[in-house]
């Protein structure tokens, strides 16, 4: 087993960039494309727990060239944690917990098409999510990463004490978001459903103990004891540091890619850049704990 590094996206780079995102220290600072595993069968204790701590340290991992139908990208899942239904949304006929995310030529939205960490919503947001491509546009269609513990350490001193303290209140019905969804819940008949859950701007990862910024501008309508008005400045600003290029890395897709990311301290976006072509993805979300 191969694992290399992922370039950064600031410059628009790809995956074969000599470029590498850094932090000060030199150190990569997000995403690793893994190499010479083949994920369609069940793997060893040994492969399991390496793939969890790359995925650990390197906050997103990615795999090319994997042939997986739903019942093998479930098995895959399993190994690393309990996959659960996605919110709000249909899952495959046979296989509920695998959910398609498909975008037809005709659209103009794309699912998810925001910065955001996925379901923040909910009181146990997933742990993590795992995507595969089964059909990609000829150009376009990459889906950007963005490393929250940095976006948290190299926030100022005046502004990391005073998120410290605060409690965000994250709704599935914040605009950003909710209009992303429309589509998927009209063909599946879903009645919308708001849900809302309050989280620790900064939370510390269970396993890692490091600390990160646990907002995002998909889900994060306010501060608890601020009203949306007050809360605004301090969001917006939030949002635009947790997004800086230096924290960035960018992955093309292919059919037979899979992404498996950490959701306790990343970000992503799903760009929306190729208008005309059909994207087809299969997902599935891990269950997760508590932020605190």
């Amino acid at each position: 087993m191969d694992v290399k590094p992922l370039a950064g996206a600031s410059g628009g780079e790809h995956l074969d960039s000599e470029d590498r995102a850094a932090d000060s220290s030199g150190a990569r600072v997000i995403g690793a494309e893994i190499s010479g595993v083949d994920i369609s069968s069940p793997l060893s204790e040994d492969i399991v727990t390496r793939l969890r701590q790359a995925l650990l340290e390197h906050l997103v991992i990615f795999f090319r060239d994997q042939r997986l139908d739903p019942q093998q990208l479930l098995a895959f899942a399993r190994q690393f944690g309990e996959p659960m239904a996605y919110p709000q949304l249909t899952g495959l006929p046979g296989y509920p917990l695998v959910t398609p995310v498909i975008k037809h030529e005709h659209e103009t939205r794309n699912f998810g098409g925001v910065w955001h960490s996925d379901t923040a919503y909910l009181e146990r947001p997933p742990m993590g999510s795992v995507l595969y491509a089964l059909e990609t546009p000829p150009t376009g269609g990459d889906t950007l990463f963005a490393n929250q513990y940095l976006a948290y350490e190299t926030l100022p001193a005046d502004i990391r004490n005073k998120v410290d303290a605060l409690v965000g209140i994250n709704s599935s019905a914040k605009a950003e978001a909710s209009r992303t969804r429309e589509d998927r819940q009209r063909d599946a008949g879903d009645q919308l459903k708001v849900l809302v859950a309050r989280h620790p701007v900064v939370r510390t990862h269970p396993e890692t103990g490091r600390k990160s910024l646990y907002v995002n501008i998909g889900h994060t309508t306010h501060f608890e004891g601020w009203t949306e008005s007050e809360s605004a400045d301090l969001l917006a600003m939030l949002f635009d540091h947790q997004i800086r290029p230096e924290f960035i890395c960018r992955f093309h897709w292919q059919p037979g890619s899979l992404a498996f990311w950490d959701n306790r301290c990343t970000l992503h976006y799903p760009l929306n850049d190729y208008h005309g072509y059909r994207r087809v993805m299969h997902r599935i979300t891990l269950a997760g704990d508590k932020p605190c």
